[in-house]
């Protein structure tokens, strides 16, 4: 139920739909040789909308538009960004689309867009072919068309993104399916974890390192030097998303690193780890604390303890190792059973090898522990 008084979170729209809008103005604009101050387009949900140029220009052969994406409430990368599409007349017929300045160009498998070409995804594309057609068809042309899409800060907005992991060179890429950004939307990252993981596989990698965060995934890049930099995949508070894309990609060997906080969740079979939607259970750590040897005093203090962060310290200065162990053994079995695999013999009787790094705040090893897993018997 919704919070009295409180406001209801706006939508924004993709860059896919600014690119769309901007190609229809600035076709309008080419062929009309008049300045185009909006555009109106149907999105795929079906939604119709107009889009405000904040630039227009048009000469004989060719024509711009501009407009500012707008994000909505969705803490985007790509909010306020710029995105421009030019068009020109070609002398053959059909439409081209392709990206320039600060949009990227694909050079790794396993995107939706083939190596080679700007990263301008598919229903975006179909979205700007649609714009263009519906326009020539209003005109009655049949004029071939080149359309470029350009994101003049889109090389530096790609920082904030995966693109570079990725294999997405040079700027941002064209999204979208729906036509709109729902804020606060978990879609775009499980989507970007799951590109992640398809682009690795498609590398070569059989061996990925599924971190929490970044102090997490600099441990994992030190614990695995010699794995290629598409191997690492930030999957954030997505554990059991992860680990079942993971196992539908085939591959073969699974190691998770992260924190007490999370990783507390984890080894209960919580796989959203994010604080809202688990918190932290300190009856099991004191369930866990027990096993590991602690007395009644130290059991009290896990029990009234703030974080679990606090719990890690208090066992790592006590040097009560078990707990971390066991807390690393139970993410694995509980990893392996989220998807859908029972735990296997050793390593030749197991189809996945998935092991688990539990560290401290200040990136310090506290338990591991690794586990084999095969399929069940149907």
């Amino acid at each position: 139920m919704e919070e009295q008084g409180a406001k209801p979170l706006r939508h924004g729209y993709t860059t896919g739909s600014c690119a769309a809008a901007t190609a229809k103005a600035a076709l309008t604009a080419l062929i009309e040789q008049e300045l185009q101050n909006e555009a109106t387009i149907r999105l795929p949900i079906g939604e119709i909308v107009t889009f405000t140029m904040t630039a227009c220009s048009v000469g004989e052969e060719s024509a711009s538009a501009e407009t500012v994406k707008d994000g909505g409430d969705d803490p985007d990368a790509t909010h306020g960004a710029r995105i421009i599409t030019e068009v020109k007349w070609r002398s053959e017929p059909g439409i081209v689309i392709d990206g320039g300045i600060g949009v990227g160009r694909v050079t790794k498998p396993g995107l939706p867009v083939p190596v080679g070409e700007a990263a301008i995804n598919p229903v975006p594309r179909k979205m700007i072919r649609e714009a263009v057609e519906d326009v020539l068809n209003v005109y009655g042309s049949d004029r071939g068309v080149q359309v470029v899409v350009s994101v003049p800060d889109g090389e530096e907005i790609a920082k904030k993104t995966l693109n570079g992991r990725l294999g997405i060179i040079g700027g941002i890429s064209i999204l979208g399916t729906r036509g709109t950004v729902v804020p606060f939307s978990t879609s775009a990252y499980k989507a970007s974890v799951a590109q992640a993981i398809r682009v690795a596989v498609r590398c070569g990698c059989e061996h990925i390192v599924l971190s929490t965060g970044g102090r997490s995934e600099k441990f994992g890049i030190d614990l695995y030097p010699g794995l290629p930099e598409e191997a690492f995949v930030e999957m954030g508070d997505f554990v059991g998303f992860a680990l079942k894309q993971c196992r539908g990609q085939g591959v073969k060997k699974i190691t998770l690193v992260g924190m007490m906080g999370k990783f507390s969740k984890l080894a209960q079979g919580v796989m959203m780890v994010h604080s809202k939607s688990a918190p932290v259970d300190f009856g099991f750590l004191a369930e866990l604390a027990e096993a590991a040897g602690a007395d009644a005093e130290l059991i009290g203090e896990v029990l009234s303890a703030n974080t679990a962060s606090q719990v890690g310290d208090r066992m790592q200065e006590l040097g009560l190792t078990a707990f971390f162990e066991e807390m690393s053994s139970r993410c694995c079995r509980e990893s392996l059973k989220e998807m859908g695999m029972e735990q296997a013999a050793g390593e030749n009787d197991g189809a996945v090898t998935i092991e688990t790094f539990l560290i401290s705040m200040k990136a310090q090893l506290l338990g591991q522990a690794a586990l084999y897993g095969k399929g069940k018997d149907k």
